[in-house]
């Protein structure tokens, strides 16, 4: 009996395996020191992970509502407002999801029409363009220049087209580390408003800004949160990326579009991981104050004790992202050097380039520092003898 396969034409063909994966692969293969993938080697807060043991010993193991559990949206409506200011109705404008990448999926999938253009910037995270295009969007791509990547609004202004409906923003940005500020969320209200665009605002590292600056959350400007939606994640803020739950504020019209489509793909997040993520947020507000700082510490002994290699950096100003420039070490292409540093070296680091439509002339790889202090002073250690 002869089996027939399907014939198949990929919706993405350009598209494999995604680089975090394939890095942190090639760490665990080679015995090398992960500063790829962004996750921690430590645990979240103690209290958190008893308040999931207690919810899945006792019963809550079941579907929780489609928009998520009432007393974390609760929670997030009031960490908005004591943040920025801006009042959320938890009910009508708070949706839970099973991680950031599903929810920026239905923001783009619920609002995106074959032929939309969506304005994205390079480098850019690696979920955007696929997104947009598996609705039939036109991504785009506007390039962020190094060494600040920050926003050109007079490019962004160009760029914009009758056919442009959305542009995505990501501060603090990864790969980056740059942040935006209160002028370029000016910029963005007058622009959006002007052209009627919508607004997705990657905001999962809201948390980890630092050296005194504040972020610049879209939720500060009524306007501006008015045609947005606003991604956030549980797991960078609580050191538990593995739980993959997420949150979307926008104004109700927008809620309700992006429940339509979300209803569809994942349908509900994690129930027993919901309740602990607000008894912990109901019990320890403190945490989310604390962020910055723990963070920062970590960046700092990083580039201290990296300050004597011949990587040359810039202090990233949020997310727990470095960016190095290693083009004193070697002429090799990013992607070349990676796996050389990976498997030869004992270090694993991202290639900057894959976060472009086209590589960027600049040679610059992404160190990971939410680590161990013991694990970035050895693998500082290593790099600082290139």
């Amino acid at each position: 009996m002869s089996i027939r396969i399907p014939s198949l034409q990929s919706k993405l063909p350009d598209v494999g395996t995604t680089i975090f994966t394939v890095m942190s692969q090639m760490a665990h293969d080679y015995g090398a020191i992960n500063l790829s993938q962004g996750y921690p080697d430590y645990d979240g807060p103690e209290l958190l992970r008893e308040r999931l043991s207690w919810y899945a010993g006792n019963g809550h193991n079941q579907y929780a509502p489609l928009a998520g559990i009432a007393a974390l949206r609760e929670q997030c409506a009031a960490k908005i407002e004591r943040f920025y200011g801006h009042t959320t109705n938890p009910d009508t404008e708070v949706t839970i999801t099973p991680g950031a990448t599903e929810a920026i999926y239905c923001a783009v999938t619920a609002v995106i029409q074959p032929g939309d253009e969506v304005l994205m910037f390079d480098p850019v995270y690696d979920c955007y363009d696929p997104a947009v295009r598996l609705s039939g969007g036109i991504p785009v791509h506007l390039r962020l220049a190094a060494p600040d990547y920050r926003i050109d609004w007079d490019q962004v202004a160009r760029a914009v087209t009758p056919r442009t409906r959305m542009i995505m923003i990501n501060s603090p940005h990864n790969p980056s580390g740059s942040v935006i500020d209160e002028q370029d969320i000016r910029q963005l209200t007058t622009l959006a408003e002007a052209h009627d665009l919508i607004v997705v605002s990657d905001e999962v590292y809201e948390h980890l800004v630092y050296d005194g600056r504040e972020h610049a959350s879209v939720l500060r400007e009524p306007r501006l949160a008015a045609r947005a939606f606003v991604v956030s994640s549980f797991g960078k803020t609580f050191h538990v990326t593995g739980w993959k739950t997420g949150y979307v504020v926008a104004p109700e019209a927008l809620t309700t579009e992006l429940r339509r489509v979300h209803q569809f793909v994942a349908f509900v997040a994690c129930t027993p991981v919901q309740y602990a993520l607000a008894d912990f947020m109901a019990s320890t507000p403190e945490h989310l104050d604390q962020l910055p700082a723990f963070y920062q510490h970590k960046r700092d002994l990083f580039n201290e004790a990296l300050s004597a290699s011949r990587f040359r950096f810039t202090p990233s100003a949020g997310t727990f992202f470095q960016l190095v420039d290693y083009s004193a070490i070697s002429d090799d292409d990013d992607q070349t050097f990676v796996r050389w540093l990976t498997q030869q070296i004992g270090v694993a680091a991202i290639p900057m380039s894959v976060f472009y439509q086209s590589p960027p002339e600049e040679r610059y790889i992404r160190f990971c520092f939410c680590k161990e202090d013991a694990t970035l002073h050895k693998a500082a250690g290593i790099l600082v003898a290139l």
